[in-house]
């Protein structure tokens, strides 16, 4: 189904990359210069809550506070409040994360979340996907600040999500366009499965929605060129990544996102070109109305669930 009317809200600045709406429909997003605003419900008014002094990507709310995937500054909580930033953790089993992109926060809690890569940061992400180079985690962080890892070998790992009932997790393969799946609970805690896999674009953010659904995000749609390329001999595929990047494999201008209940099964399949607005990289559900933010944009989008039939 192609997205209904959209709206886009403009920010003031580059690269909205994730979304997240509090109860008074203020969206909160962060941007490449650092900083994380708060946007009016009708988009007329913009304040500055805090600057991160990195690449604030992924946000969830942390009680009263926001915990703030951080590209370069790792695991961070955000105080709304005064703006004051503190670091949960940079580093995982004594070695600093490379690439930390998105977060889930559970009702004790618990904080699931992704390093996209061991080998490049998010200024060479491309390089990641081209290279295939499998070493996406998804960790978990304790209440006490124990950390653990709960599934290694991604390629790409990306969106992190909790199903409603919190018995299980999961975790967006963006280079194989897939969600994995980490059971918690029950006879299976422990072991990973597919939610969703062979999935038309390469998925990126992921939240649950008020809606229990687990919405996922897809970039753009699979690159042709970047499959190809990804079959090439590691020399050739090193040479493509030395190449400019307007020249490298590139996401489209289509994107989309996906609604999926906890049976895995796609409730809602949104796509389509949007007008002054691409690469959807983040995505919250709230109340039968759906926030879009961009890797790419200066700008978020709005728009509402369509109605079932």
């Amino acid at each position: 189904m192609r997205f209904g009317e959209v709206r886009v809200v403009p920010v003031n600045g580059y690269g909205p990359e994730d979304t997240l709406v509090d109860a008074d429909g203020q969206v909160y997003t962060g941007l490449a210069d650092g900083r994380i605003i708060r946007i009016s419900q009708d988009g007329r008014r913009i304040d500055a809550v805090a600057d991160t002094g990195g690449r604030p990507l992924g946000l969830e709310f942390y009680g009263d506070e926001l915990l703030v995937c951080d590209a370069y500054r790792g695991l961070l909580v955000v105080s709304p409040a005064d703006g004051a930033v503190r670091t949960l953790t940079r580093e995982v089993a004594g070695r600093p994360m490379v690439f930390c992109n998105n977060a889930a926060v559970a009702a004790d809690g618990t904080v699931y979340f992704s390093d996209s890569s061991a080998r490049f940061p998010i200024t060479h992400w491309r390089d990641d996907l081209i290279e295939q180079t499998g070493s996406g985690r998804l960790l978990r962080r304790g209440p006490d600040g124990a950390i653990d890892e709960l599934a290694g070998g991604l390629q790409f790992a990306n969106g992190v999500a909790l199903s409603a009932d919190e018995s299980f997790v999961t975790v967006a393969e963006t280079g194989d366009c897939r969600v994995r799946r980490v059971w918690l609970t029950g006879e299976r805690a422990g072991s990973t499965d597919v939610f969703a896999d062979g999935l038309a674009g390469h998925p990126d953010n992921t939240s649950t929605g008020s809606d229990g659904l687990i919405w996922v995000t897809q970039a753009s749609p699979r690159v042709a060129a970047l499959d190809m390329v990804r079959r090439l001999p590691g020399a050739l595929r090193a040479l493509v990544r030395r190449l400019p990047t307007s020249v490298q494999p590139s996401p489209a201008r289509t994107c989309g996102v996906l609604g999926i209940d906890s049976e895995g099964t796609i409730v809602h399949d949104l796509s389509g070109e949007v007008s002054g607005f691409h690469m959807l990289t983040g995505v919250r559900e709230r109340d039968g109305v759906l926030y879009f933010g961009s890797l790419e944009e200066r700008s978020i989008a709005i728009t509402t669930v369509p109605v079932r039939s």
